[in-house]
């Protein structure tokens, strides 16, 4: 009887650890993302991104915090978001708990040179691979932000980044087999370009041509097989001058306007394009002039093709303001980003 006993236990230990071994995998699958030719799969199904770019600096300061979190989650969710892309490595799992628990997921940047914070140049950024390549926040992982622009960072050689990319972009395969690596691409990049970075599964890239980014879908099907994604792409509110019937001043209705044929013509082309990160989440104070004030102004690199005046007014680009007051084109997003749901 003791035999029996003592087998009926060790069967009974067998079962509860082949439960707890089924579970973890599945745990495991359930966090997958893979590639399928021009899509993005989670857990085997296809994923289009309904995302925006998430910078979250509060008034007065020029660093990064997640003290609205709860708040801008709540957001998101009423806009029908599901991705966040952020520059940097959030090296909180609090915060990453909190975002998945939203069913949202993360596109997590990384820079070159960060003075070491997980970064390229130091090798670092392998290290936040590492440690939160299984949480279920993780969308995929994403090197630079249109670093093309600036070839005076390498050398005054471009191709130095290309390779340094690639390199980097092998390194995470090797360390993670669950998560694509993209980057951010200033505009379309060349063959060669590409040429120079196989290991990159998704092309992400930062997109102003005025309100309709029709013609960049034809290009990029003609240039490559592989995924793409608008990694920014819209318009601020804010116009410098009197143009296209829209006043000059603070206009939520040129932003709104543009916003809407912008994520038509995406969402149109769903066959090449797997969706975007709409710039951007909130306004930010900290980039033309005083922390505390909204100021006009601000620059960025290849942004003529801002809608409608040409013009990136740098700390206007929020869906919401900084006091996380709906814009107009907030509901634009909302209504484009929860279509699919509502068919």
């Amino acid at each position: 009887m003791g035999n029996k006993i003592s087998f009926s236990i060790i069967l009974g230990f067998i079962v509860i650890l082949s439960c707890v071994l089924v579970s973890c995998k599945s745990k495991i699958i359930k966090n997958t993302v893979t590639i399928s030719e021009r899509n993005i799969l989670v857990n085997n199904a296809n994923y289009k991104i309904k995302g925006i770019c998430y910078n979250p600096v509060p008034k007065g300061s020029d660093v990064r915090s997640f003290e609205s979190l709860s708040q801008d989650l709540a957001l998101m969710v009423e806009a029908g978001i599901n991705t966040i892309r952020v520059y940097s490595p959030i090296d909180d799992v609090v915060v990453l708990d909190q975002i998945a628990a939203s069913n949202i997921k993360v596109i997590i940047g990384f820079g070159y040179n960060q003075n070491g914070f997980f970064d390229i140049l130091s090798g670092s950024f392998i290290n936040y691979v590492n440690t939160y390549k299984n949480h279920k926040a993780i969308l995929f992982w994403e090197l630079g932000n249109e670093y093309n622009y600036h070839p005076e960072w390498f050398d005054n050689d471009i191709n130095n980044w290309y390779k340094a990319l690639n390199n980097a972009a092998d390194l995470i395969h090797k360390t993670d087999t669950n998560h694509p690596v993209a980057t951010a691409h200033g505009e379309l990049p060349s063959l060669e370009a590409i040429s120079l970075c196989p290991n990159i599964d998704v092309w992400g890239l930062n997109v102003y041509r005025w309100d309709n980014p029709e013609s960049i879908f034809n290009q990029w099907e003609n240039l490559s097989k592989k995924p793409m994604y608008l990694s920014e792409a819209g318009a601020d509110s804010y116009m410098t001058i009197s143009k296209e019937n829209y006043q000059q001043g603070v206009n939520q209705k040129t932003q709104a306007d543009a916003t809407k044929n912008i994520l038509k013509s995406i969402f149109d082309n769903d066959k090449i394009c797997v969706g975007v990160t709409l710039f951007s989440f909130n306004d930010e104070l900290w980039k033309a002039g005083n922390n505390n004030q909204y100021d006009a102004g601000g620059w960025a690199p290849n942004s003529s093709g801002v809608p409608y005046d040409g013009t990136p007014n740098e700390e206007y680009w929020g869906i919401v303001d900084v006091d996380r007051n709906k814009k107009e084109t907030f509901f634009v997003v909302k209504e484009k980003y929860l279509e699919d749901v509502k068919k």
